[in-house]
């Protein structure tokens, strides 16, 4: 849904495709929370999805209509704070209601909100509704669409269980979705009503700014997905007390956006993008001497750190992506940006938790293989009093619990690495035009 943002703009307009959406995220967050089954739940999270999909990019495209360009900067940064702390503020409120409440509320919740807040929506953006255009349906671009990105989210999600490319089932996946792909930029881009708008791609501020959002923001949710899987799987935590951890991020985040958007007025965006992926990258590498005894408070400094990158990396990508762009392109680059984000977070998901697991069954037959005078440590534990099989399992579980740590410091490396790269890579962007209102900022 979120790449369709553009069309159903023009179609039925920005306010109305919100609050429809709106509301119909409130209503099948209930429904989600109703479901007596994995199948109506799977049936209820598809739809609650395709409400959800379009509204980051539609609440940035009103935004940018509706503000006056002189505080533009300040608005985006308002904004985008709330897609950044939303990640990591989640883990840990879902930690708490699914720990003392049930998993249901983590879906009745939101009920009352959407409510509320479509009738303030409509309320208020009413009057502000922009005029309309009857295109026709591309039904093709619409089908490969479906089926590529279909193909991809199902092979992300079955990949781990099959292990990967030894299934022909994900083989298959992987082919329709490359297929799928091709034939989808190929019909796009030479359809004359296309449904997703692949033009803004000659842009090269807005093409560059896709390829550093993906791999930062792959990187940065990678990362948030292996901090709490590591610490409630290996490390003895909850939900609750790992998502409390991830919680300083936001509060990192929150400190250093205004800092970001006085910068913006000031310095040159791929500067401050760059300054914050070296940021991040930093807090990566602080990571790679992690232990098994690490203290609640010594895992807290990576994610301030880490945190504190993070609007300094989005909020400059975004200005830089969508500002490059002509008016009528806005809301189908804004689009086109989310999408991206979204899929690349989708894609470090998968790539994470497979590195990192792959890593553990390689680390530990090679220190099993390492071992040195076994036999004198099983016979000093039975000389203890202690039975040959608890004396193996407690060295089993010793290798395992170094394969998992060595596993997650070199995941860690290679996050950081991959931060470093697109830190570089941001400069090939053109240099952003100073925009009206950015002296009178500054000068504040």
């Amino acid at each position: 849904m979120v790449p369709l943002t553009g069309w159903l703009v023009e179609r039925f307009g920005p306010v109305k495709v919100f609050v429809f959406c709106i509301v119909g995220f409130g209503i099948f967050s209930l429904l989600c929370g109703l479901a007596t089954s994995l199948g109506m739940l799977i049936v209820f999270r598809v739809a609650l999805g395709a409400c959800g999909g379009p509204l980051i990019p539609i609440s940035q495209t009103l935004l940018l209509k509706l503000v006056p360009e002189r505080h533009a900067t300040v608005a985006l940064a308002a904004w985008a704070l709330t897609t950044i702390i939303a990640p990591v503020l989640g883990p840990m409120l879902g930690g708490l209601i699914g720990d003392n409440f049930g998993w249901q509320w983590a879906f009745y919740f939101k009920v009352p909100l959407a409510f509320a807040i479509a009738f303030g929506a409509w309320r208020i953006l009413t009057p502000h509704e922009l005029p309309t255009t009857k295109a026709p349906v591309d039904y093709v671009g619409l089908v490969l669409l479906v089926v590529w990105v279909g193909a991809l989210q199902i092979m992300l999600g079955n990949g781990q269980e099959k292990d990967w490319f030894n299934s022909d089932f994900i083989i298959t996946l992987l082919i329709v979705t490359f297929v799928g792909f091709a034939a989808f930029v190929i019909w796009e881009s030479t359809d004359k009503e296309p449904i997703v708008n692949l033009r803004v791609y000659r842009n090269r501020a807005f093409s560059v700014s896709q390829v550093v959002i993906a791999l930062s923001f792959g990187a940065l949710f990678g990362s948030f997905v292996l901090v709490p899987l590591w610490l409630q799987t290996s490390m003895g935590y909850t939900a609750t007390w790992s998502g409390f951890n991830l919680a300083f991020a936001g509060i990192a985040s929150v400190v250093a956006a205004p800092i970001a958007a006085v910068a913006m007025t000031r310095v040159d965006h791929r500067a401050i993008v760059s300054i914050g992926l070296l940021i991040a990258a930093a807090a990566c590498l602080m990571r790679i001497v992690y232990n098994d005894q690490m203290t609640f408070w010594q895992l807290m400094w990576p994610q301030l750190v880490m945190g504190f990158s993070m609007p300094l990396i989005v909020i400059p990508l975004m200005d830089m992506s969508v500002s490059s762009l002509p008016p009528e392109d806005t809301a189908a680059g804004a689009g086109q940006f989310n999408f991206v984000r979204t899929l690349a977070s989708a894609l470090s998901v998968a790539a994470v938790v497979a590195y990192w697991s792959n890593s553990i069954s390689t680390n530990s037959a090679a220190l099993a293989g390492e071992l040195q005078h076994t036999q004198s440590l099983l016979d000093a534990a039975a000389a203890s009093g202690m039975s040959l099989d608890k004396a193996l399992n407690l060295l089993n579980l010793m290798v395992q619990g170094q394969s998992v740590m060595l596993a997650t410091n070199r995941t860690f490396l290679v996050v950081g690495i991959i931060n470093l790269v697109a830190a570089g890579f941001v400069w090939i962007a053109p240099k952003p035009p100073k925009k009206a209102g950015d002296s009178m900022l500054g000068g504040h």
